[in-house]
């Protein structure tokens, strides 16, 4: 392809083989269109040689490296990834190679980043998007520790006599959090409980369902979750299903990428929320849920959005910016 200040274009080639075939001379009508007389001969050299396939741009890629690695040596890298997943730097250090020069075997070959691959079978992670607000709807359960009042270590230190403390006390055990997020939009809304049972859950996703009925996702299509038992065989989940009007969907045993919205939510939800700051006791932690929520879908850019917050996804919306 021609680049944009290019005095030739396949147009301009065949209008200077046209007017020199013609019989004009080829410095006069390098002239007229603005180009040296050497690229004119260029031109009408290829032309002659090779008709008008000779007009087409070329690859700027040389006939011959003579110092490009042998190809047993860059099956050698391709061969190490395919088998062992491994990266640049650590076939690099296999090999006695540079980093830099085994990311380009793996980019001359077209080979997928790491991240991009499920680990276990080495295939491309398939991504996908729902395409409108409220046909999948993720939910799944973030398990945290409960925080003695004063703080834990995180608030005092490892080191601490409150600490040292601790470690000898009743656990005081765990708290749930329940958390709902829309495929399409990433809005999300959560929920802390004591438990998660199945009148717990289902009372979590009613609840969810009005809450991002007044953010805008008025109906929810379809609910996917894990497969416990309290989703599978739960009379309660599913009366709050049928009450909400969405069919149940679940994730592939073993697979907890299918539900990989929700999972990077409660990562996102520890590391901005749970583990933000040191928090005092459960009920500061809890305090502080509703304003992160609020952040994360209406301030918080969101990489898959195009930096954009989840809250512009949803049509119609008026007045949720401020």
């Amino acid at each position: 392809m021609s680049h944009r200040n290019a005095r030739l274009t396949l147009h301009g080639r065949r209008l200077l083989i046209d007017r020199v075939t013609a019989g004009r001379p080829v410095a006069h009508v390098a002239a007229e269109l603005g180009i040296s007389r050497a690229t004119g001969h260029k031109w009408v050299r290829r032309y002659r040689q090779h008709g008008e396939a000779g007009l087409l741009d070329r690859s700027s890629r040389p006939h011959h490296s003579p110092t490009r690695m042998p190809e047993a040596t860059e099956q050698q890298i391709i061969d190490l990834r395919r088998t062992r997943r491994l990266g640049p730097a650590r076939i690099a250090g296999i090999l006695d190679l540079h980093a830099s020069t085994v990311h380009r075997v793996l980019t001359r070959h077209r080979m997928p980043k790491l991240a991009w691959l499920d680990r276990p079978t080495g295939q491309p992670i398939r991504r996908y998007e729902r395409a409108r607000p409220g046909e999948l709807l993720h939910v799944d359960v973030k398990k945290l520790g409960r925080l003695r009042d004063g703080g834990g270590w995180r608030a005092h230190g490892r080191d601490s006599t409150q600490h040292s403390a601790a470690r000898h006390a009743p656990r005081v055990g765990y708290e749930y959090v329940h958390c709902a997020i829309d495929d399409h939009t990433r809005i999300a809304y959560a929920e802390i409980h004591p438990d998660e049972t199945a009148a717990t859950c289902a009372g979590f996703l009613r609840r969810a369902a009005t809450a991002l009925a007044e953010l805008g996702i008025r109906r929810i299509e379809r609910v996917m979750t894990d497969n416990a038992l309290v989703y599978r065989r739960s009379h309660a989940w599913r009366d709050a299903l049928a009450e909400i009007g969405a069919d149940a969907r679940f994730t592939r045993r073993y697979r907890p990428q299918t539900n990989g919205k929700a999972e990077r939510f409660n990562r996102t939800l520890a590391e901005e929320w749970a583990y933000a700051q040191p928090f005092t006791s459960s009920h500061h932690r809890a305090q502080a849920l509703p304003e992160f929520l609020h952040r994360y879908n209406h301030h918080r850019a969101h990489t898959s959005l195009g930096g954009k917050p989840p809250i512009t996804r949803v049509n119609n919306l008026t007045g949720h910016y401020s």
